[in-house]
């Protein structure tokens, strides 16, 4: 993988033009109105409405910014050819062994990672733990607070 390439599925490079278009059509309006109405307020030196749009605004421009040059350098995920094998866009299920806990995640790169959505990323412990894997193999993998945990691929 390159340095600059994103790793992204075809879902959540939609996503990321859907978020680019509102952020270049809509906030950069409401931004820019709330601009013209902080200034109507006079001196811009102390002017707290002024300040608060202001940051406003540099936080969508760079994150438009952020969001072109994601697009720009997307490699769109495709489905492996290797069934039963973890890969980047696996749907993975896996089961901690210690806790006798079922978990089901989609393993995706990184721009797109959601854990609340069930989505890890190909670069996080977990995630690189397993890559590569068949169902019925287990894994370690290293908790945050250092202490290893075994998990079981079940279904990919």
């Amino acid at each position: 993988m390159k340095n600059n390439e994103t790793l992204i599925t075809a879902e959540g490079l939609e996503k990321l033009k859907i978020e680019l278009e509102e952020l270049k059509l809509v906030k950069r309006k409401e931004v820019s109105e709330k601009i013209k109405i902080a200034l109507a307020f006079g001196d811009i030196s102390e002017n707290s409405e002024y300040d608060e749009a202001k940051n406003e605004q540099a936080a969508v421009e760079s994150r438009i910014a952020k969001l072109e040059l994601m697009i720009k350098n997307a490699k769109v995920i495709k489905e492996s050819k290797q069934k039963g094998i973890v890969s980047i866009g696996s749907k993975v299920t896996i089961k901690d062994l210690e806790f006798d806990e079922v978990m089901e995640y989609t393993i995706v790169g990184s721009a797109e990672a959601d854990p609340f959505e069930g989505k890890i990323s190909n670069v996080s412990p977990l995630g690189k733990a397993l890559l590569g894997k068949k169902i019925g193999e287990i894994i370690e993998v290293a908790s945050p607070v250092g202490e290893m945990i075994k998990y079981e691929v079940l279904t990919v």
